[in-house]
This record gives C-alpha cells, structure tokens and sequence, in this order.
C-alpha cells in the first residue's frame, strides 16, 4: 500500500491569525489545550516517522548529501530556523556545508557557480517562500540536486526535487508543528554522518580544538 499524501490540515486556514481564532479563541483550559497539543504532537510525530520508513526518503536523501562534492542549505521565512539547524549538524561531520543565509551567502552568488555533484537542501513549509521556490528551481536547471523538505507531496519544491521528504505539520495550536520537521532534520544529519568518511576524525579533531579554545563553559559538552 502506497504511503498516504500529507498536506496541510485545515489548508484554507492559511494565516496564524485565522488558525488562531479556528483552534485557540474558544479553548476552555489551559490543561484541555495542554492535553490536545500534546496528543496532536504525539500523534504526528508518529505517523510522519512511520511514513518515511516506508518511503525510503530519509536513507535516499542522507545518500544524496553524502555523494555531494558541495551541500547548500536554504529555507525562507520560519523554514530559515531548520535549514540553519541542518547546516549546523552536517557540517560537525562534513566538509563542504553552507547555509545560504542570503546575507553572508546569497542565492545569486550560489547559483552563479552550480557545478554537477552539488546537493541543495531546501526547506519549503507553509506559508511557502518565493525565495526558497526560485532557489530551488533555478538550482535544479543549473543542473545540481534538489532535496526538498516539505508538507506538501505537492508543493512546488517537493515537484522541483530529486528526493522530497514530506512532512507533517498538523497542529493543535495557531502555529504548524515544529516537531516532525525537527525529528527529521536530526535523522537526516545522523545518517549522513554515519556514512560520510571522515566523519568520526572530523568530530575528534572539533572536540579538540573547541577545548583549547575554551568555546564552551567548563564541564559543558
């Protein structure tokens, strides 16, 4: 049986300010609102993980990552915080890895050098970034690899991509969930890491020189 299509609940409810008065203005506690998030969350988390060991998304896109010479990470608006997340942990265990902050590194200096073997992650949630969009399409048709990670199997970057891992985001409150997304940008990093050569010596040698820096407080790891 074919994974079920994820896309948005309620996707007439467009705007925070719109899911906030569907889901939130008539709450009668604070423990009923406690209890339906935390069951909504639960249950999401669950589904979503579940789909994508079927799909087979998540080993496909950490192949891709790992097969790159050059990984770029983008996201717009809210999808910004998960792709910086991403770039974070993949670079503790790889070289190569930019986050495409549009400031430091900009989409236009990116896509002016797309060479064959680059890989770009590109983060596309609801409500979807003209940027992220553009980015991936533009990055597609220099010829590198898109992975794109999404709450639509339908969105215009999950059509724009190589390998697109589909998320859920269903939420109980005026903001869609966070959760699932967080889960796989954790799962996606860890099995890139565990099959990038050089990833274990790469992680020695950070350990090594954040304690003769004294990046962190004493005792903190």
């Amino acid at each position: 049986m074919s994974p079920q299509k994820v896309k948005p609940d309620n996707k007439q409810l467009t705007s925070p300010d719109e899911r906030y008065g569907a889901r939130l203005q008539r709450r009668s506690s604070a423990t009923a609102l406690l209890q339906q998030v935390v069951a909504q969350e639960t249950a999401n988390l669950t589904a979503t993980l579940e789909r994508l060991q079927a799909d087979g998304s998540l080993e496909q896109a950490a192949r891709k990552i790992v097969a790159a010479k050059r990984r770029f990470v983008a996201g717009g608006s809210k999808s910004w915080s998960y792709a910086s997340l991403l770039a974070t942990d993949l670079s503790a265990g790889m070289a190569n890895v930019t986050l495409i902050d549009g400031t430091v590194v900009r989409g236009v200096d990116v896509l002016s050098d797309v060479r064959p073997g680059d890989v770009l992650v590109a983060f596309s949630l609801r409500r979807y970034a003209r940027s992220t969009i553009a980015l991936a399409e533009e990055f597609a048709a220099a010829g590198g690899a898109v992975v794109g990670v999404t709450d639509d199997e339908d969105s215009a970057v999950a059509r724009l991509s190589d390998v697109a891992v589909v998320v859920s985001t269903d939420s109980a409150s005026y903001a869609d969930s966070p959760t699932a997304v967080a889960a796989v940008v954790h799962i996606i990093a860890t099995l890139a890491a565990a099959s990038a050569k050089g990833a274990r010596r790469r992680l020695a040698r950070r350990d090594a020189i954040t304690a003769r820096l004294g990046i962190y407080a004493d005792g903190d790891r």
